[in-house]
């Protein structure tokens, strides 16, 4: 009774927070585009946008269509004029909605704050907290049927929904403006400003971690490793990654994802970037070595002595995120051969992409010249990077194919960063899956349950080490194995990678 009430707070909470988008009035006058623009750029929007002053709309779309279609038009003659300096971008366009709104929404933040986001979170904690009352352990009564966990209709919905939401964040934020206000009260609690889509989407992206944290935590009580790194989890997301750069940035310091590096962070060493931390002063240089330090020093001994799972599963938002908020989809990442091969040459490629924009970026950084080699754009290199991978890959794909694809789709294909850390771990580390196939009872939990598509099972039967490049060290395979054949360990280099000495299928044993 208590999971259906959950599950209808939350459903409505979620129906109003879509229908926030049509509920303000849209004014555009001098004083806000005055606000925004300064010297001869605002010249030129007055002019352009002169139809739309003192205009009112009462629907959101129609605004945000026009306001959008003026800018681009003006943003056109500054392409013609190479004018790049003049050109005018989305998260400007979001501010000018934003400030034109008014109406109940824009009047009372706090109540629709507490309407959507609260609701939502109450409705999600009263669906989560009566699992609780059921056995420990893992149990798998429909993951393959519920509509939701096997790429059914209900799956299909939640993907659709990701995928046009990463869509809309990344490349036309100023459509989602009301999504912005309604946590700006937050914003203004933590950095003193109005809330931007970064923040929108940071407030988001911790909730989710938080709450199906929860969640987590509750269906993997019965495992210590497992309570203790999904807290890992939760601090680095809220504090490191969310509450910290804010109040950085409060405080008009540099701020940073002190866990974030590069290359997953591939803006690292962008000029503007690496002109805000030199201009940061002691400080901001603080933040520029401890960023080279950690994926220089940091990844080689930390992955030395722990694997990869120091980052991937205990420190990583993007991991973070996928194994809380994507922990339903786990089973649905793809076992096969043709996946493995696919996801060598894939995440290796971005590697390889990665360093060679970054050594263009640096070379225009020092030298000013706009071509590596005398031939490649590295302004090409940036931008098509930026596009592809930081945000149709990681986002769009990354978190939009959980319910298609399994929750590791960016880390097992795309992360430069996992690719980085898999390669030391596969020939440099102390961390190894070792296991006893003589217990092994074939029952397929393992790999059922391998978010990084590793077949496990295959593993146990032969008593063989899993020492795989891509193993993120969930721990969940051995979590879920009702016979304790798969155990995490660190030992010495030299006796990873063993072999029982004898053949082991299943509980048989032949000499």
């Amino acid at each position: 009774m208590l999971q259906k009430l959950g599950l209808f707070i939350f459903v409505a909470a979620f129906g109003l927070f879509i229908g926030t988008l049509g509920m303000n009035n849209y004014v555009l006058t001098f004083e806000v585009l005055e606000k925004n623009f300064k010297d001869d750029a605002l010249v030129d929007v007055k002019i352009e946008l002169a139809s739309m002053i003192d205009q009112s709309y009462s629907n959101a779309y129609t605004f945000t269509a026009e306001l959008s279609e003026g800018i681009n038009q003006l943003n056109k003659v500054y392409n013609a004029q190479q004018a790049w300096d003049k050109k005018i971008y989305e998260d400007t366009i979001l501010s000018i909605v934003k400030a034109s709104a008014s109406g109940y929404l824009a009047d009372n933040k706090g109540i629709m704050f507490l309407l959507t986001f609260g609701m939502a979170i109450l409705g999600a904690l009263l669906f989560i907290l009566p699992e609780s009352q059921k056995p420990a352990g893992i149990k798998n009564n429909g993951i393959y049927s519920n509509p939701a966990m096997n790429r059914k209709w209900l799956g299909i919905i939640i993907g659709t929904f990701l995928i046009l939401f990463y869509i809309v964040l990344y490349f036309k934020p100023q459509y989602i403006a009301n999504w912005t206000m309604l946590v700006d009260p937050v914003s203004k609690l933590i950095n003193g400003g109005e809330a931007s889509r970064w923040f929108m989407y940071g407030f988001l992206y911790t909730i989710s971690v938080l709450v199906m944290g929860i969640r987590y935590i509750i269906k993997y009580r019965h495992s210590k490793y497992q309570i203790i790194r999904t807290l890992s989890i939760m601090f680095f997301q809220t504090c490191i990654a969310f509450i910290l750069p804010e109040i950085m940035s409060n405080l008009n310091l540099p701020s940073a994802d002190l866990k974030n590096m590069w290359p997953l962070d591939y803006s690292f060493f962008f000029n503007y970037r690496l002109d805000k931390l030199i201009a940061g002063g002691t400080f901001g240089i603080f933040l520029l070595v401890w960023g080279v330090v950690l994926f220089v020093v940091g990844v080689p001994v930390m992955v030395y002595f722990f694997g990869k799972r120091w980052y991937c599963s205990w420190v990583c938002g993007c991991g973070g995120l996928a194994e809380t908020l994507g922990d339903p989809f786990r089973q649905l990442s793809d076992k096969s051969l043709k996946a493995w091969k696919v996801e060598r040459y894939l995440i290796h490629g971005v590697l390889v992409f990665a360093i060679i924009m970054t050594i263009g970026v640096l070379y225009t950084y020092f030298t000013g010249s706009y071509n590596l080699l005398g031939f490649i754009p590295t302004e090409w290199l940036k931008s098509s990077y930026g596009f592809l991978i930081g945000s149709i890959f990681s986002g769009v794909v990354g978190t939009g194919f959980y319910p298609l694809m399994g929750n590791r789709v960016w880390c097992r294909f795309g992360c430069p960063l996992a690719a980085y850390l898999g390669i030391i771990q596969r020939f440099k580390s102390k961390f190894r899956i070792t296991t006893n196939g003589g217990q092994c009872i074939s029952c397929g939990n393992c790999s059922t349950h391998c978010e990084m598509g590793i077949d496990v099972r295959a593993y146990a039967q032969k008593g063989q080490d899993i020492v795989r490049s891509s193993c993120v060290g969930c721990g969940v395979c051995s979590a879920v194995c009702p016979r304790g054949v798969l155990n995490l360990e660190n030992a010495e280099t030299g006796t990873r990678v063993m072999i029982a000495p004898d053949v082991l299928l299943g509980n048989l044993m032949e000499k």
